[in-house]
Order: structure tokens, then C-alpha cells, then sequence
């Protein structure tokens, strides 16, 4: 009786306070240090880029235009992103420190997959940006303004707020007893919920209808965005200019061929 009450109350401690332990490098635990330069060095790079971008395209104000502004939102994204993957990265090559509380891991997972889902959302608006500027020119100013841009933005972040709180505010009440090591440097949906020993079937459901939401709409409107931007420009030019280009192309392409079989007959001889 006494030990199943010790065991009860393990259990109730490890289900309260969680603790995960992220992953650095397996098998490099010695150079993790050295192997920390590059890493710092594209953390450095990523944030002094994309922050170059925005102070370019805040300061000028010729680029106050959608185009630059769904380019300064990406790159606040990415910003976001960087920020969100590489703190926990370096804290764990640099000084080793890979213990995380849940608490601590829902906070990063929400910026980090709400960061990833608002970047697909910014590309779709880029998609359409570069659809109606090639495919409807004329009423490009009319159809993009400012109002516009700011609501596109506001529906952006609603959304991403929908799609990333329900799963990640479900892991709250989880209980975990499977480990606590992480495959990541950094909290990651997924492998959180492996480690769970509850039923997560909600946690599941809900991760894929934020999945389906968000990729499943982005990826398609992408795609197809596209198409109808290289159908409008092939649709610009003649059936003669058309034929003329693909014969060109065709010939150029038939001459590399050659030289590319020469050269490997000459190389093999």
C-alpha cells in the first residue's frame, strides 16, 4: 500500500511538472561547442538579413508598396522563426542547458509552429499579390490597398491563433511517463506528443485539422496561383513566337546534349 501511494504520487509530480530534456547533436556531445560557430554564424546572418530588410523597407519610402510589405512580413516571419528554433539551439551547445518545463515548451511551441503557419500564409498572399500584378495590372492599386494589406495581416494572425492554440493548450493536462527526451534542440508538437502516456486522440485530431487548415489550403492556392500566372503569360505571346521559342529552346538543348557527350567521350578516353 505504502509503495503504490509513493508511485501514485511519482506519478502525480512527473504528470504536474514535466520536465523534457532537448537533444543537441547525438554522438558530437564533445564539439558541440565548435559545432555551436556555424550555427551562431547563420543565426547572425538570418537576423541581421531579414532585420536589414525591414529597416530598408520601413525607412524608404519609395518600397511602401504590397509587394515590399508582404516581403517585410515574410521577414518578420522568418525573424520569428529563427528566434523561436536557434535560442534553445545555442543554450544547448553553448552551455549545455537542454532541461525545459512544459510550461516553457507550449510557450516556444506556440511562437514556433504559429510563426511557421503565418509564413504559409504570407506566401498565399504573395502568390496573389504576383497574380493580380501580372494577370490584372491595371486594377492592381485598386484591388491591393493599404486596408486591404492590414486585413490580409489581421486574418493571417486570427488564423494562426485558431489553427496553433487548441493543440498546444491541450498538452497542458497530458500525463507523461514515456521518457522525456526530445529528438529536437527545440519543443516540437509531434515529438511532445509521443511522450505522452494519455489519450491523445483529441491532440491528434486537432494537430491534423490545423495541418489541413493551413498547408492543406496554402500549398494548393499556391500552386495554383501560378499556373495562372505562367498560362496568362503564354497567352500573351503569338502561337509563332511560342513555336519559335520552343524550337530554340529544343535546338539549345540538343547542342548541350552533344557537347556534354563529347566532352564525356574525350573524359573517358
Amino acid at each position: 500500500l505504502q509503495l503504490r501511494n509513493n508511485m501514485e504520487s511519482l506519478r502525480n509530480l512527473t504528470s504536474s511538472f514535466p520536465t523534457f530534456l532537448l537533444t543537441g547533436i547525438p554522438g558530437l556531445e564533445s564539439v558541440q561547442a565548435w559545432l555551436s560557430i556555424p550555427f551562431c554564424c547563420l543565426y547572425a546572418i538570418a537576423l541581421s538579413g531579414n532585420s536589414m530588410i525591414l529597416f530598408v523597407i520601413i525607412t524608404q519610402k519609395s518600397l511602401h508598396e504590397p509587394m515590399y510589405y508582404f516581403l517585410s512580413m515574410l521577414s518578420a516571419t522568418d525573424l520569428g522563426l529563427t528566434v523561436s528554433t536557434m535560442s534553445t539551439t545555442l543554450a544547448v551547445l553553448w552551455f549545455d542547458a537542454n532541461k525545459i518545463s512544459l510550461d516553457a515548451c507550449i510557450i516556444q511551441m506556440f511562437f514556433l509552429h504559429g510563426f511557421a503557419f503565418m509564413e504559409t500564409g504570407v506566401l498565399v498572399a504573395m502568390a496573389f499579390d504576383r497574380y493580380v500584378a501580372i494577370c490584372n495590372p491595371l486594377r492592381y492599386t485598386s484591388i491591393l490597398t493599404n486596408s486591404r494589406i492590414i486585413h490580409m495581416g489581421l486574418l493571417i494572425i486570427i488564423r494562426t491563433v485558431v489553427i496553433v492554440v487548441p493543440p498546444v493548450s491541450l498538452l497542458k493536462p497530458l500525463f507523461f511517463c514515456r521518457g522525456n527526451a526530445l529528438s529536437h534542440s527545440y519543443c516540437y508538437h509531434p515529438d511532445v506528443i509521443k511522450l505522452a502516456c494519455s489519450d491523445t486522440r483529441v491532440n491528434n485530431i486537432c494537430g491534423l485539422f490545423g495541418l489541413l487548415l493551413s498547408t492543406g489550403i496554402d500549398t494548393p492556392c499556391i500552386i495554383l496561383s501560378y499556373i495562372m500566372i505562367i498560362r496568362s503569360v503564354l497567352s500573351i505571346a503569338s502561337p509563332e513566337e511560342c513555336g519559335m521559342e520552343l524550337t530554340l529552346m529544343a535546338q539549345y538543348l540538343a547542342k548541350q546534349y552533344t557537347e556534354n557527350q563529347d566532352f564525356a567521350r574525350e573524359f573517358c578516353s
